[in-house]
């Protein structure tokens, strides 16, 4: 689980090969074949995402995985049951005879109005609590899915949310506490389709990096970096979609930053900025169709926050045939 936190393909691999059909055959029991392999990417691009959460002390990492399998199916379950039933009509002669139900103009302004102060008042609440509040409802999560998906304690999940709420009305006007406890799909609204983008990127990635015909480049430490500082880059042919993992990477010099590159010819492509943690990690996903051809070099730079269209600073770690 280390090892996944750290970005490695091998570690998920070897993951997806071990949990992957046991995953497939959990769902299988109760939704169709297409939904039950939806559900075990869906898995394992949450364990993908969450590995460095995973505590061995709180138990295994097969109960853990089939932990997340069990509650994304109870989430699809729900989901389903919330579906209306549809109606045969063919002539559309109900649908005919329903109003329309747009919001007249002023009514749209002042619905814009008040999406503009909630969502800022959900901005302001603190990290925990605004993960938790975005969860049990921007992904319609119970108590017990946030408690699990933050990996904290049902009572920690449950008192993080009733703060967060009421920090919501003592913001909001007396007239909005009703909002803020329902209205916060609405408002959050674009932030929802954002992250749904990104997740949607996230599984891509994680398809790309237990592809069977992927490429795995060692970025080795180049000059005066320290030996465990490296990179490892992935791709696929044909995709334009590349995944960078920096591990040992000490802190950017103040005022600096590092930078990733892909050269093909005498073109150096920006993969994107990188910030290592704490424990100098990172994982970058870069999309670019330049990069479905396998690149001619590779290099991680330290360059200006400022930014830069090439490769200019000190290289740090890099890759050559």
């Amino acid at each position: 689980m280390r090892q996944v936190a750290e970005g490695s393909a091998e570690a998920v691999g070897t993951l997806h090969r071990r949990y992957a059909r046991r995953v497939f055959g959990l769902a299988a029991q109760t939704v169709d074949r297409a939904t039950a392999e939806d559900l075990v990417q869906d898995v394992f691009l949450t364990v993908w995402r969450n590995a460095a959460r995973f505590d061995p002390e709180r138990g295994t990492v097969r109960s853990w995985i089939l932990q997340i399998a069990h509650y994304r199916l109870l989430n699809e379950l729900r989901r389903r049951g919330r579906q209306p039933e549809i109606v045969p009509d063919p002539d559309g002669l109900v649908l005919d005879g329903i109003a329309a139900g747009d919001p007249s103009p002023a009514e749209m302004a002042w619905r814009n109005d008040r999406r503009g102060i909630l969502k800022s008042a959900f901005d302001e609440l603190p990290p925990p609590q605004r993960e938790a509040v975005g969860l049990a409802f921007v992904d319609d999560l119970t108590h017990e899915q946030v408690a699990a998906e933050l990996d904290v304690p049902l009572g920690t999940a449950k008192t993080r949310i009733r703060t967060g709420l009421k920090k919501l009305r003592v913001v909001l006007a007396p007239q909005w506490a009703a909002l803020a406890a329902f209205g916060l799909l609405v408002v959050l609204g674009v932030r929802y389709r954002s992250e749904q983008l990104m997740l949607a990127r996230d599984d891509r990635a994680l398809s790309l990096i237990t592809a069977s015909d992927g490429v795995n480049l060692r970025l080795a430490p180049v000059s005066a970096t320290v030996d465990d500082t490296h990179a490892r880059y992935r791709g696929r042919p044909s995709v334009g979609m590349a995944v960078l993992t920096l591990s040992h990477f000490p802190p950017a010099p103040a005022g600096k930053t590092y930078r990733a590159w892909a050269r093909h010819g005498t073109t150096w492509t920006s993969l994107g900025t990188v910030v290592p943690d704490a424990d100098g990690s990172a994982r970058l996903i870069a999309e670019n169709p330049a990069l479905s051809a396998l690149p001619e070099a590779l290099e991680v730079t330290i360059e200006p926050s400022a930014g830069s269209a090439t490769p200019g600073g000190t290289v740090v770690v890099a890759w050559t045939p």
